[in-house]
């Protein structure tokens, strides 16, 4: 199969040849690069970046890096093009068999581009001649800039088109959404921009010194039997922390009459996190947490389940490139590793669901220099331990507001339900609950049926997780934590104040 892709030559980006290198990775496949020219989608943007670089320290040789067009000489078009995968998206009479790749309307360039500038999730979509062949909503781990955020879009999109090429693509699309998009962030000039990138980096270095940052926090209240659909409300209490830790993805479970609460423990010095636990009693905990499982790298998201009779957790490790099972030799603690369920990817917050005879684990997994959070796997076995297969449509859905799980599944009034993470405004900016609508060999879909933000019942800029046992129900979001005594009570105004912000 002989495939040629359509670049514009005055912006030809590492995206692109990466793009390229991988198309050529596939049998049988002969990968050609036809260059033409287009107006310069945005002046200053290079410029935006190269600041950004130096303020931040950010790392070369992304995504976004521009790349000499001798690097694409490997690729030169030869023949008759099987398939033309147009990226530069002017308009022209193009001979052949083409997909178009856009976003927002334009080519895809441009429309990530303004999608960064204008603080908005874009859209990506392959067009065939008959219409849409996939589409979805890359996301961002650093919105607040633009280079970091524009390459890992555009490594996203290589993933949607690679989707695409392998016949998944009725399976990536967007999930129905019943709101509307955050406010986007209001147009400046060029010079306004880079004051504000000057800004940023000045506010983060001045709170970095005077907070730990990030720093989470754990909200539980008793059950209200709502499973959240009427919102967050209020009437949560925080789990208290010293301020040198942090709490965060909370899963409470029941055993045998008594509730044990776990939480990723993250020690700001040390850098990483462990798993840790504290029994739950009637009126909140009884204790701390203390830990009960701990590894070379990051541990968080403890999923912690019960099967066959006894107690089993698959915490995130994403930074190892596996999903491992743990199993309790001696609950809450004594967790001993069983198996390695799947190898040779990072996975995020991998969450099981058993039904019909058939397990299901569904997961985020970073591909390519993308986003942690927008492009949603699934996985099949017979038994928790394995063996798992991947869904053969897989991604089976790339959408930043509702791809990243956010606690158990369940079932509530004949539906399944999925609490997942509405990133399109940063990682665990927001809640939401999905209906599953279908979930099969065949593909995966989804309705969005309610999304929560913080507000008034809960302050603060994130809300991430939610999860029920008990008779009690968790959720997490953000916090401030002074490094000095000194500063609490400043900080704790800073708080209230956000409130206020957040209700508006």
């Amino acid at each position: 199969m002989n495939i040629v892709l359509r670049l514009d030559a005055g912006a030809l980006r590492k995206g692109h040849l990466a793009l390229a290198e991988r198309l050529a990775q596939r049998a049988g496949v002969r990968v050609g690069v036809r260059f033409v020219e287009t107006p310069a989608p945005a002046r200053g943007v290079e410029a935006l970046f190269q600041f950004e670089t130096l303020l931040f320290g950010l790392e070369r040789g992304g995504p976004s890096e521009r790349v000499a067009r001798e690097r694409f000489d490997a690729f030169a078009e030869r023949g008759d093009p099987y398939l033309i995968l147009d990226l530069a998206g002017e308009p022209a009479r193009i001979e052949g068999r083409v997909w178009r790749v856009e976003c927002d309307g334009v080519g895809l360039e441009r429309g990530l581009i303004s999608a960064v500038l204008a603080g908005r999730t874009p859209t990506v979509r392959v067009l065939g001649p008959r219409g849409p062949i996939s589409a979805g909503r890359p996301g961002a781990e650093t919105l607040g800039l633009l280079k970091s955020s524009f390459g890992e879009m555009l490594s996203r999109s290589v993933t949607l088109i690679e989707a695409a090429l392998d016949g998944a693509a009725p399976a990536v699309a967007l999930a129905t959404l019943k709101d509307v998009e955050p406010p986007a962030v209001p147009a400046r000039g060029w010079l306004a921009r880079a004051g504000g990138i000057a800004k940023r980096r000045v506010g983060r270095a001045v709170y970095a010194a005077l907070c730990h940052s990030p720093h989470w926090r754990v909200g539980w209240r008793r059950t209200t039997g709502a499973s959240l659909g009427g919102g967050l409300g209020g009437g949560w209490t925080d789990l208290p922390d010293d301020g040198r830790r942090f709490y965060a993805d909370p899963f409470p479970v029941a055993r045998k009459g008594r509730t044990f609460l776990f939480v990723e423990e993250y020690e700001h010095s040390l850098g990483k996190g462990v798993i840790s636990a504290v029994e739950w009693g009637a009126q909140g905990p009884l204790g701390v947490p203390e830990p009960v499982l701990a590894q070379p790298g990051h541990l968080s998201y403890p999923n912690v389940f019960e099967a066959d009779g006894e107690m089993w957790m698959i915490p995130e490790s994403g930074s190892a490139g596996t999903i491992d099972l743990f199993r309790a030799t001696s609950f809450p603690g004594g967790w001993r590793r069983e198996a390695t369920l799947v190898a040779g990817v990072c996975a995020n917050d991998a969450t099981l669901f058993a039904r019909d005879g058939k397990w299901w684990m569904f997961a985020t997994v970073r591909d390519g220099e993308g986003s942690y959070s927008d492009a949603l796997w699934l996985w099949t076995a017979p038994d928790f331990r394995g063996p798992w297969i991947a869904h053969g449509l897989n991604p089976v859905m790339i959408d930043a507001a509702s791809a990243r799980p956010a606690g158990r599944m369940f079932e509530q009034n004949g539906a399944l339900w999925r609490p997942v993470q509405d990133c399109r405004r940063g990682y665990g900016a927001a809640l939401a609950l999905a209906r599953v609508d279908r979930l099969d060999d065949g593909g995966f879909a989804q309705t969005i049926a309610a999304v929560m933000r913080p507000g008034a019942g809960w302050p603060g800029r994130r809300v991430h997780t939610y999860n029920e046992a008990g008779g009690f129900e968790f959720i997490d979001g953000s916090a401030f934590a002074a490094r000095w005594g000194v500063l609490r009570g400043p900080m704790r105004l800073a708080q209230r104040r956000e409130l206020r912000v957040a209700t508006i």
